[in-house]
C-alpha cells in the first residue's frame, strides 16, 4: 500500500533542495501551473513580466544614453564650427554675423544679437534695466517685459541670457531671446555661453 505524501514534506524537500528541478527540464514541462485572472499571477507569469520590466528599463536606459551622446555630438560638432568661423573671421561685420546666424540657423535661437556699445550706452542700458554690466556678466531667466524691450526691443521675447564682452572702447553685449518663458532660467547651464563670449573676447581684443 502506497503512503500518500503530504504536501508540506514536499515543499520543504523542495526548499531544501532549490536545484531539483535544474536536471529535470522534462519534469518542469509537465507541471501545471495556475493561471488567474485576478492580480495574483502564477510564479511564471511574475518571473516573465519581471523579465520584460527589466528589459524595457534597460532598453529605456540605453536609449537614453544613445540620444544624450547624440545631442552631445551635434553640440560639440555646431560648436567647433562657430568657433572655427570666428576664428577665421577678418572683421568686427563679420564676426556679429557669423554670430547671429549660426545662433538663429545652427542652434536654433529665436533672436540673437551681438552688439556693440559705448560706456555712456552702457550705463543707460543699466539704469533702464536694472542689471549689472560689469566684465564678466552674465544674465539668465526670464525678465520683465520693460527689460526685454530695452535688450531687444521685441515684445515676444519671454527668457533670454544676456553675456557682457569686453573689447578695447567698446562693450559687446551677446543677447538670445526665445519667446518660450521657460527656455532660459534662471539656474540655466551658462558653460556654453561663457565658451562662446571667452572666444569672442579673445578674437576681438586684437
Amino acid at each position: 500500500m502506497n503512503k500518500k505524501l503530504d504536501p508540506r514534506d514536499v515543499e520543504l524537500f523542495l526548499l531544501e533542495n532549490l536545484n531539483f528541478f535544474e536536471s529535470r527540464e522534462s519534469l518542469v514541462g509537465e507541471l501545471n501551473f495556475k493561471h488567474s485572472s485576478s492580480s495574483a499571477s502564477s510564479i511564471l507569469e511574475r518571473q516573465v513580466k519581471k523579465l520584460r520590466e527589466e528589459h524595457k528599463n534597460l532598453m529605456d536606459l540605453l536609449s537614453s544614453f544613445i540620444k544624450t551622446a547624440s545631442i552631445n555630438e551635434d553640440l560639440f560638432n555646431k560648436s567647433k564650427e562657430l568657433t572655427l568661423k570666428i576664428l577665421g573671421s577678418n572683421s568686427k561685420k563679420e564676426i556679429v554675423s557669423i554670430v547671429e546666424s549660426s545662433f538663429s540657423d545652427d542652434f536654433l535661437v529665436d533672436e540673437c544679437l551681438l552688439d556693440f556699445y559705448k560706456s555712456k550706452e552702457i550705463d543707460d542700458i543699466e539704469n533702464s534695466t536694472g542689471l549689472s554690466l560689469h566684465k564678466g556678466a552674465i544674465h539668465c531667466g526670464s525678465f520683465s517685459n520693460k527689460k526685454v524691450e530695452v535688450l531687444f526691443n521685441d515684445k515676444k521675447i519671454e527668457s533670454m541670457v544676456v553675456a557682457v564682452i569686453i573689447v578695447k572702447d567698446e562693450i559687446g553685449l551677446l543677447k538670445l531671446g526665445s519667446h518660450d518663458r521657460t527656455r532660459y532660467l534662471g539656474d540655466e547651464d551658462t558653460t556654453f555661453i561663457r565658451y562662446i563670449r571667452d572666444i569672442l573676447e579673445v578674437k576681438l581684443i586684437k
